[in-house]
């Protein structure tokens, strides 16, 4: 909430001119921290010994509570904006300063750092809690230093910090009254960011060949070289044939649907097309229907005949005829009539079936 309060006053900063705010004048969000004097601090304003207790109830706007926080600061992170943070918040209207160590005094007290000086100090400066860092700071405060940039009070973590030969660093801050306890972040460190670099060497070394840095200059031998690049021919391939995989996969998922959706349409077509059959070919279906209208049409039409043998179809009734007479009917006969001439030809056996013929007729009228 206090981070957010200052950004709002920050902008209107920059809407309205130079404005005095918490904390003293304040710079543009776009500008970074001030890099302190070498001659210290020439505020023309009386610097005046501050108690916490005065601090806390707030100071005038012209006169702001001057803290002072300092580290090493290597690779930069969340924890040590945190701490900053806090430094800035501690009291209602605060300038805060941080010193950041050389690497000289840092490789000799300390150890090597990932950071160079120059890197750490840009890294301070761009902070927006803090607005003024003081390059090449000692490893312990003296009285001098604090007059110099005119410190009311000093901020870190209440833990006592053994170096230099002694148990605490601070313990002279502290018994002076001018010492203000801020909270480390768990889980954060310069330290624990470094174990995660070297528990995987391998992995970074080889993310960097494959960036394009040289074996030269990540420090590495010929041998672990071509060991790396090995592997990340063989990640690439397993890279690849998972992706084939995946591809094959979604492939394979997409003829799946896609059959059974044509078995799906398949089979509704299948089942209107029977019903449509059934409905027009079936034992009542429109086909039967037609067929038989159809045939009352023809039949309608048709002259009133029967084939042969077929007496009720005849359109005239004949005589009944009793079955006695019909059994005692013989068919009429076809023998040729008794006539002289017939007789007489029969008896001679000759002539021609023309003459025959012709008798008959003549016969016969």
């Amino acid at each position: 909430m206090a981070g957010r309060r200052r950004g709002r006053g920050s902008n209107a900063q920059q809407q309205h001119g130079p404005q005095t705010q918490r904390g003293g004048p304040r710079r543009a969000l776009r500008e970074p921290a001030a890099f302190a004097k070498s001659t210290g601090c020439d505020s023309e304003v009386p610097h005046e010994k501050l108690t916490i207790a005065q601090a806390r109830r707030g100071t005038p706007a012209h006169r702001p509570v001057r803290v002072y926080a300092d580290g090493i600061f290597d690779l930069f992170h969340s924890g040590h904006a945190r701490a900053l943070m806090q430094a800035k918040n501690v009291f209602p209207n605060t300038y805060l300063i941080v010193g950041v160590c050389s690497d000289e005094l840092t490789h000799k007290l300390k150890g090597f750092t990932v950071m160079t000086e120059g890197e750490r100090y840009e890294a301070l400066r761009h902070c927006r809690y803090v607005d003024e860092v003081v390059r090449d700071a000692p490893w312990t405060l003296t009285t001098e230093f604090l007059k110099k940039h005119k410190i009311d009070f000093v901020a870190h973590d209440d833990i006592p910090y053994t170096s230099a030969g002694s148990e605490d660093v601070y313990k002279h801050i502290k018994e002076a009254g001018m010492f203000v306890a801020t909270q480390r972040t768990e889980g954060i460190s310069t330290s624990d960011l470094i174990t995660r670099i070297v528990r995987n060497y391998d992995v970074y070394v080889r993310r960097n060949l494959q960036r394009g840095y040289t074996a030269q200059e990540l420090n590495v031998g010929f041998i672990n070289e071509k060991k790396y690049r090995l592997q990340n021919q063989v990640d690439k391939m397993k890279e690849t044939v998972r992706t084939v995989e995946e591809k094959s996969k979604h492939f394979v998922y997409r003829v799946e649907e896609k059959s059974q959706d044509l078995i799906h349409k398949w089979e509704e077509k299948s089942r209107e097309f029977i019903g449509n059959f059934l409905e027009l070919f079936g034992p009542d279906g429109a086909w039967h229907v037609i067929q038989e209208r159809s045939g009352r049409m023809l039949q309608a039409l048709s002259p009133y005949s029967s084939p042969r043998g077929s007496p009720s179809s005849s359109p005239t009734r004949r005589r009944s005829v009793s079955p006695d007479s019909s059994a005692s009917a013989s068919p009429p006969s076809l023998s040729p009539p008794s006539s002289p001439y017939w007789r007489s030809s029969r008896k001679k056996g000759t002539g021609s079936s023309l003459s025959a013929a012709s008798t008959f007729s003549e016969h016969a009228e």
